[in-house]
């Protein structure tokens, strides 16, 4: 294995930054040729050139370009990093980059993300909200602590994460009062050609939603697809169609959506894990919202 050189790295950057290999000469606090034959041994290792001269300025090749981009995140990584330690040392908040795949309901991620707001534990949490194969993407990088999915790592993206299951819950379908009323006699034949709300095509609900209409010979009218939970209950709130949700948060979505229960799909069963660079969980604040998602899918 081929081991790069951070102090070459570091000062590579700093001339990418600041354009002059002076003005990296002075924030370095280095002589300007030490700096040009560290970033000349650079260049070898890689077998390309990172800069061309423009004047009195360097500017980068497109290499330069790629290395300087790995280059930002490795060091803002490194000062994460050194951030963290500190701020455990010092009792400042812990830092907790959260990712929620977007078909995650925004109730159930809610619920969890409370969880590790305790007295005894000081978070300052940043969430981001993305398609998995994104968050994934970002979490093999470690830009995330965490991402919360209804799903495991999909088979096609070969990266070392890991998969904790967190439970499961099975599926209910809401519509406001109107609609309730109209489709709820007869249940669940009363769907036949009922107008509903559904998540995208790709999803792992959706998937399980189409498997089921099949199995019960069911034809639904689609009047709308999302990929975002919480604007697929939005139109539902708005009395547009059915929608479905997750059971363990019934409660919630009938009150924040002002909407009732159609009926159960007690067959249908959604998964949630916890994806993480982690066999074994360490984070505390990753561990807590584990716990507190095992306390309510299992409980």
């Amino acid at each position: 294995m081929e081991w790069l050189n951070y102090h070459h790295l570091l000062y590579f950057w700093s001339v990418a930054k600041h354009g002059t290999v002076a003005k990296a000469s002075e924030d370095l606090r280095l002589t300007q040729p030490t700096i040009s034959a560290q970033i000349r041994a650079l260049e070898d290792t890689l077998g390309e050139k990172l800069f061309l001269r423009s004047g009195k300025y360097l500017v980068l090749t497109e290499m330069g370009h790629v290395a300087f981009r790995y280059a930002e995140d490795i060091f803002s990584l490194g000062q994460d990093f050194m951030s963290t330690i500190k701020s455990r040392s010092v009792g400042r908040p812990v830092r907790l980059v959260v990712g929620i795949a977007d078909a995650v309901p925004k109730q159930f991620a809610s619920h969890l993300l409370k969880s590790t707001f305790k007295p005894s534990q000081s978070i300052r949490m940043l969430c981001l909200a993305d398609k998995l194969n994104q968050l994934v993407a970002d979490l093999s990088i470690h830009r995330l602590d965490l991402v919360i999915a209804d799903s495991m790592v999909p088979p096609n993206i070969n990266v070392h994460i890991y998969s904790h299951l967190m439970g499961e819950s099975g599926v209910t379908l809401f519509a406001t009062a109107k609609l309730a009323a109209r489709f709820r006699g007869r249940f669940p034949k009363s769907l036949e050609r009922a107008p509903f709300l559904l998540p995208t095509s790709h999803t792992t609900l959706r998937q399980l939603l189409d498997e089921w209409f099949v199995r019960k010979n069911l034809h639904p009218i689609v009047v709308g697809e999302f990929d975002d939970s919480g604007t697929l209950q939005a139109f539902g709130r708005e009395g547009y169609g059915i929608f479905p949700g997750v059971t363990v948060m019934e409660k919630e979505i009938c009150r924040q959506y002002q909407v009732q229960i159609v009926g159960r799909l007690e067959s249908v069963k959604r998964r949630f894990y916890a994806l993480t660079v982690e066999r074994r969980l360490k984070h505390p604040a990753v561990l807590a919202i584990v716990e507190s998602a095992r306390k309510k899918l299992l409980a």
